[in-house]
Parts: structure tokens; sequence; C-alpha cells
């Protein structure tokens, strides 16, 4: 019988290690890349050509493909096994191609290849793609059959063409493209200097119309991140291109450098009748914002928008706006998460202009007479049923969204506040994936978060009394073998499964590796997973089909003595409360190793210290 002092000392120690591991940012269980492997629960792409650069660019959920680009190289994976027979198209630049790309003072960055950028659905049985072409913008059609038992993926003959406005020529610039109804949108870069960024529409049976030319009232050098349609309301004529992008700061000196920005045009916009001839004439942007405010009062920003990701609701007009944020002054460095409604966003759209009579001017409201219909608005929408085409649009309203494209209030996240935040880490976050989980006590929303480092973080954030949100880092696992930055996710909640890419190679993870957090059953409820619950025997996958009288899960509390009474009560479990951080001890006690076999006794089999391997908490 272990003497009750005792018991009651190495209770305050695992309370304070418990405290100290449940810091912000601090996962529950670290996996290296081999400790990853050792779980069987990741598939690194395995075939080896000789390519970087991997991005994922389209998932096809009806053929179960997914699809990448690289350097010169289209990749077609299986969505259950990414190795399981690639099909593989190599589509290097022409040599000519190269050599002028050498001769113009390019390559010394490899930026002489083709970096394949964009690849959407045509139809049913061929995409789109494009590459950067050795600065030589080239698009092509791409044949991929039927079904995915044809194992059909090649470029179909004669069908290059140029892929100036639709691909940059710069591998090194960000762009965002998305096909809809055989009409393209793409944010790019269309010159060889990187000079003129535009929002552009091609292909299709409208007019192909850009943004205004060299006016940084509308686009100052921007960094275009992704486009998405979302419908406004039940009439389509009101259906809208939302973009996400960050760019110089309009304001110079005064503010920050960047802004997050979001942007919308109609999809049937056809440019004006004698002003903005063949430019959009429904183009709005406003500012989004990503703040925490100090104890001081400072308000701090996180304005270089990094990866955005909409979260679908039962409404599909009102889909959740995730956004990853970043700051790197010299001073402060750290990354966050906000989150936005629909409804605050059209809000923002549907206020004041911003305004300013000259150089010398501070930015307003514009307080003046603001055209009919509303600048912004859609023809033969809701508001404007009487109007067939943007070119029936009067000259004064034509040129006021020339002159009056920024709105002056900004979006706020909901809650006012980023919904998780990390400073003073040596990483920041680069993109994100959201999964909605259905627990026993409730829905929770999990993050999955790319960082500059190479690993996923999968972090949950629950409400608690009075507005305090607490933030839970499950897990963070090393996906690559050479660390190097995330640069792309995919979800598939269907076959649980995620998707991850980086410059360096492709890899494939479970959602969950339940048995990592322990043996017992506190374990398993401790870490507060909610794909996972103790069934009875071990720490598995949350089923709603298991048996109730044996699952036990508590997501919201973590109680390991109300949920898991009964069980474990011969548990014999080895815990070393000298691996957690030597200031959450007694001095008297750094030095000294712990060992208790317990009698019913429910304290953890790993360590809850922040950042301690599997194999270092064993």
């Amino acid at each position: 019988m272990v003497p009750w002092a005792t018991l009651l000392l190495l209770g305050l120690l695992f309370c304070c290690c418990l405290g100290h591991g449940s810091q912000t940012g601090a996962p529950r269980v670290y996996l290296t890349y081999k400790e990853l492997l050792e779980t069987r629960t990741a598939r690194p792409f395995s075939f080896n050509f000789n390519t970087s650069d991997y991005r994922i660019l389209l998932v096809d959920q009806d053929q179960e493909r997914l699809y990448l680009g690289a350097r010169d190289f289209l990749v077609a994976l299986d969505l259950h096994n990414i190795n399981k027979e690639p099909l593989i198209i190599h589509w290097p630049a022409l040599p000519n191609q190269e050599n002028e790309c050498r001769l113009a003072g390019k390559g010394q960055r490899g930026e002489c290849f083709n970096y394949i950028r964009l690849m959407e659905p045509l139809n049913r049985t061929h995409l789109y793609a494009c590459g950067t072409g050795a600065y030589h913008p080239v698009c092509s059609l791409i044949n991929r059959g039927w079904r995915s038992e044809e194992y059909l993926f090649r470029i179909v003959p004669h069908s290059l063409e140029p892929g100036k406005g639709k691909c940059p020529y710069d591998p090194r610039q960000s762009s965002m493209a998305v096909l809809i109804n055989n009409t393209l949108y793409a944010g790019v870069h269309v010159d060889f200097m990187g000079t003129d960024a535009a929002l552009f529409r091609t292909m299709g049976p409208r007019p192909a119309i850009r943004t205004e030319q060299h006016d940084s009232r509308w686009l100052y050098d921007p960094v275009f991140l992704q486009a998405h349609v979302i419908p406004d309301s039940s009439d389509h004529n009101d259906d809208k291109l939302y973009f996400f992008f960050r760019e110089k700061a309009l304001e110079g000196a005064v503010g920050p450098a960047v802004l997050a920005r979001v942007g919308r045009v109609c999809l049937n916009d056809d440019g004006g009748q004698r002003s903005l001839l063949n430019k959009w004439t429904t183009f709005l942007k406003a500012r989004l914002v990503c703040s925490v405010i100090g104890e001081d009062g400072v308000e701090t920003f996180f304005d270089e928008l990094r990866d955005v990701f909409l979260l679908p609701t039962q409404d599909e007009k009102h889909p959740l706006l995730y956004g990853v944020f970043s700051t790197l002054g010299s001073v402060f460095r750290g990354s966050a998460v906000c989150v936005y409604s629909m409804a605050d966003i059209r809000t923002v759209f549907n206020g004041p202009f911003a305004h300013k009579e000259g150089h010398n001017y501070q930015w307003g409201p514009y307080t003046g007479r603001v055209p009919y219909p509303r600048p912004g608005a859609c023809p033969g929408g809701t508001f404007t049923p009487g109007l067939r085409s943007t070119r029936e649009f009067s000259d004064e309203l034509v040129t006021f969204v020339r002159a009056h494209p920024l709105m002056f209030h900004a979006v706020y996240p909901l809650q006012r506040r980023p919904l998780l935040v990390r400073t003073n880490v040596p990483y920041s976050f680069t993109t994100l994936a959201v999964d909605l989980v259905d627990a026993v006590d409730g829905r929770y929303e999990v993050l999955f978060l790319g960082t500059d480092q190479g690993t996923v973080q999968k972090v949950i954030v629950l409400p608690k009394e009075q507005g305090i949100l607490e933030e839970l880092t499950l897990e963070e696992v090393e996906v690559f073998r050479v660390p190097a930055p995330v640069k792309t996710l995919w979800i598939s909640s269907k076959r649980q499964q995620l998707y991850v890419s980086s410059d360096m190679g492709v890899s494939q993870l479970t959602l969950h590796r339940c048995r990592e957090y322990g043996e017992v059953c506190a374990d398993c409820c401790l870490a507060r997973d909610p794909y996972c619950a103790w069934d009875g025997q071990r720490c598995a996958r949350y089923s709603h089909t298991a048996k109730r009288r044996s699952r036990r899960q508590d997501i919201k509390h973590g109680d390991p003595l109300r949920q898991c009474r009964g069980f474990n009560a011969k548990a014999k479990t080895f815990w070393k409360p000298d691996l957690c951080l030597a200031d959450c001890l007694l001095p008297a006690f750094t030095e000294m190793q712990w060992g208790l076999r317990t009698q019913g006794m429910l304290f953890p089999s790993r360590s809850p210290c922040p950042h301690h391997s599997r194999t270092a908490i064993k």
C-alpha cells in the first residue's frame, strides 16, 4: 500500500505537469517521421523521379483520383492508396523555350522548367491543365477517360495553346484559378516581368475581361490565393466569385505594409459599354482583419493571409471561412487562425465605400450619392431584375466603380478575435483543412494545420465559460523524411484520410492514431480526441454503432474519474514525472526517477508534457 502522503505528492506533481503540458501549442502526442511510419497510419509517395514542387491541384471524388502538379510532371494518384499504380505525364518545356528563358537571364533558381499550376475539370472525361512553360505559359487538354479503371491519363494531341492570363510566367508567383461552366477565372501575373497582375476571365461564351490595368486602387502587387463561387441568393444571376488575396496597403507608410483582402465579381459581368470596356464593372474588395488586443490595449494584426478553407454548412450561401494568417515583424512573429461568416462579409460589401479626396487626405466613408443600381450588384439579379447586362449600367455607375473598388469597413472574425494564436514558436502556419467530427457529446471542428517546418498539427478549440476558448493540440507529426514547408492539404472525411504535399513529396495520413494516446481508458479520455473513444478494451476509432455501455469519451471535460470507473482497475502503468519540464517540479525531485504500479489509479501511461516524442515518453 502506497502511503497517502506519497500519493498526494505524486498527485500534485502530476497535476503540475498536466497543467504545463496543456499550454497553448503543446501537443498531446508528438511523432517523428520514423515513429509516424511505425504506426502504419502514413503512406509517403514512394515513386522517385526527377521532379519537385508537388502541389495538390484537384481531387476527383467520382474517379477517386488525386491530381498533382509538379515540375515537368502531372500525376494522378489513387485516393485509397497513393502508391497504387500512379499515372504520370511527363510535360517538359520545349527546348527552344528553355534556351530563351536562360538567355533572358532566368534559370538561376530553376525557373526554366514547366511548373504545373492549374488543373481543372473541363468535362466528365477531360481536364484542363496549364504550366509555366519556362516563362512561356502553356495549356492543354488532358484525357482521363470515363472511369479510373481505364487507367487513361494523357495529353490530347494538338490541344496545346498559349496560357497567358491563365498561368503565371514565374513559378515563384502565386496564382489562383477555377473553371466554372467551361469559363476560366484566374488571378495571375500576365507579363514576363511580373508587374501586371489581374483577375482574368477567359474561355467560355462570355467576352474575356480583366481588372483595370496598372491601377493600385484595384490591385496593388497582389498575391492571389484562392477563388470560390458562393451564391448570394436563390437567383443564379446573383452568383459571385469570391476570391482571397493579400496585397500592399494603399495607405503606404501609414498602417501595415500588407493587408489581407476578400474580393468579389459577378459571374455574369460583361464589362462596360463605353467606360471599363472589357473590364470588370462589379469588382469590389474589402479588408480581412485578424488581430488580438493585448493587456495594454494595443491591437496586434496578423495581416499576411496564407491560406483559406471554406467549410460547407447546410446552407450553401453561408459557408464558414477559415483563414491562416501570419506576421513577420522584426519584434513580433506569430500565426493565427480566424473564422469569418458570409453574413459579415456581405454586410461589409453592402456598407459604405472607401473614399479619398486627394493624396494629402485621409481615407473615409463616401458620403455622396451612390448610383443606382448599387455598385457591385449583378444584372438580372434580385435587386436588378430589369437589367440584362452590365453594359446597360449607366456611365455614372461605371465611373463610380472605377474610382471606388474598396469598401470602407473591414471584415472582422467571429467574436472579433482569432480562433487560435501561436506566438514565440519556431514555426509558422502555412495551410489548413477542417473536418467536422461527431463525438459522444457533440460535433467538433478539427483543424489540421501545416507548418513551414514540415509538420501537421491536429487542433480543436472548445468553448468554456464566459466566452473563453480552450485550445487543445491533440498531436503533431513530422510528415516528410526531409522537412519542408507544407504547401497544400486536402482532407477526405469519407475515407478518413489527409493528403499533404510539399516541395519534396506527397504523403497520405490517417486522420487518427488513437492507440498512440495510451493503453488504458484514462489515456484515451485525457486525449480528448473526437476521433477516438475507449471501446472497453483499447483506444480506438469512435463509431456511432459501437456498444454504448463500453464506449467512453469526454471531449468537453476529459474527466477519466467519471468516464473510466470500472475500467483498468488492474492496469499497470509507469509514469516518469522527471520527463516534465523542470520548472514545474520541485527542485528536490528534478533528478529522481519515479515508478509507480497503480492498483485502480488512473495516471496516464504517456507523459502529458509538451514536445516529447513517443519513444521519449515510453
